[in-house]
């Protein structure tokens, strides 16, 4: 990454797009596939569109460790949805649901859902088990 543009991946084609920092609130477009780049709401991810994210972006990844079959995180999507909209593009948003991607889980040792995890230049920085409404989302994110 240098001071004028910024790495990141298409959450469509998964291309690495490089974008003009000061661009990036613009709706920018991916140069390969011609979607948009941030779309304001999640984005669910295999484990290899993960490992993609993580390794090749340039700016944090926000994650919803997640259950199709857990109360508490089928209450929080809408939250997590809202942030989304609010954090974009400054995060990727992104969503693993953890029964499709069990391997991917036990990597980062996530043992209740809902986990939120943020990750920056490749490495896990924090992290917070539970649901939250988004106003708590965006504010623990962006902290």
């Amino acid at each position: 990454m240098n001071s004028t543009s910024l790495h990141i991946v298409c959450p469509h084609c998964q291309t690495t797009n490089r974008v003009p920092a000061e661009r990036l609130g613009e709706a920018p477009n991916c140069g390969r596939c011609h979607q948009a780049l941030f779309a304001g709401h999640p984005v669910n991810v295999s484990t290899a569109e993960f490992d993609r994210q993580l390794n090749s972006s340039d700016i944090p990844l926000l994650v919803d460790f997640w259950a199709p079959w857990c109360g508490p995180c089928r209450m929080m999507a809408p939250a997590f949805e809202q942030a989304a909209a609010e954090l974009e593009p400054r995060f990727r948003v992104i969503k693993v649901n953890t029964e499709d991607e069990p391997a991917l889980a036990a990597r980062y040792g996530i043992c209740s859902i809902p986990t939120l995890a943020v990750f920056n230049k490749g490495r896990e920085i924090k992290r917070q088990a539970g649901a939250a409404g988004a106003p708590d989302i965006v504010r623990w994110a962006s902290s």
